[in-house]
């Protein structure tokens, strides 16, 4: 089964989802297509300042300057060195100590010096750290994330997964905040595409969601905290 995972570099549940996902491809015979989707781009006409946390825009412009290095890598290395480099983005960002969530500390994370070290545990050239600064990649990026939200409509966020593409069903998440066990993931997945192959289906959510529980959030795996006001964020974030 071919599997499309639409995801921005900076989105917590994407990382979150996308390792689910890597998990269950060795399940299900998966074959995972990664392709973009920009939060910057998403909110381009969205007043930052009045809807946004300040660390906000930082941080979907750190997810953009990922992006054009990320499509360059794909055009000039091919699919599997963005296999590599999603993974190494996800390392980088979410599998280390918590860093202050002001805008300088995002920003940051879109810096040449990062984006150099992704590419470094992705083995591939640091010389596509050009790429971060070139907003001709935007066109590919933009084209990438207005596919996915065609397939599911605009009033969703990240991650975006289409089963059989390209007119197979598509989706939004599954949001998850912490890794399902090898058993769950599975039926996790199962599941999923199931509710979604119905064709009345339409929508399953709740809004309360514990913290995600990554390293850069300061939670391990054996730790449970629930941030009373992360639903609200986490929407903002993947929108």
């Amino acid at each position: 089964m071919d599997v499309r995972f639409w995801f921005d570099p900076i989105c917590p549940f994407c990382w979150m989802t996308s390792k689910w996902l890597r998990l269950v491809a060795g399940q299900r015979d998966l074959d995972i297509e990664w392709r973009f989707i920009s939060l910057r781009l998403v909110n381009a006409g969205v007043d930052y300042a009045a809807q946004f946390p300040p660390e906000y825009e930082a941080g979907h412009t750190a997810g953009l300057r990922g992006l054009r290095v990320a499509a360059r890598a794909r055009k000039e290395h091919g699919t599997d060195a963005l296999d590599r480099l999603q993974e190494a983005f996800g390392r980088h960002v979410f599998e280390q100590e918590p860093v202050p969530d002001t805008s300088v500390a995002r920003e940051a994370q879109g810096s040449d010096t990062f984006l150099a070290g992704v590419l470094t545990t992705a083995e591939l050239p640091t010389t596509l750290v050009e790429a971060a600064d070139d907003t001709a990649w935007d066109e590919v990026v933009q084209a990438e994330t207005d596919e996915a939200l065609a397939l599911t409509g605009r009033d969703v966020g990240t991650p975006i997964i289409q089963v059989d593409p390209p007119d197979g069903l598509a989706f939004f998440g599954p949001v998850i905040s912490r890794m399902p066990t090898a058993e769950q993931a599975g039926e996790l997945w199962d599941h999923a595409v199931g509710l979604a192959r119905f064709p009345g289906f339409a929508e399953l959510k709740r809004s309360l969601r514990e913290q995600p529980q990554l390293p850069s959030f300061g939670v391990s795996t054996d730790e449970v905290g629930v941030m009373e006001d992360w639903h609200g964020g986490s929407r903002r974030q993947h929108r």
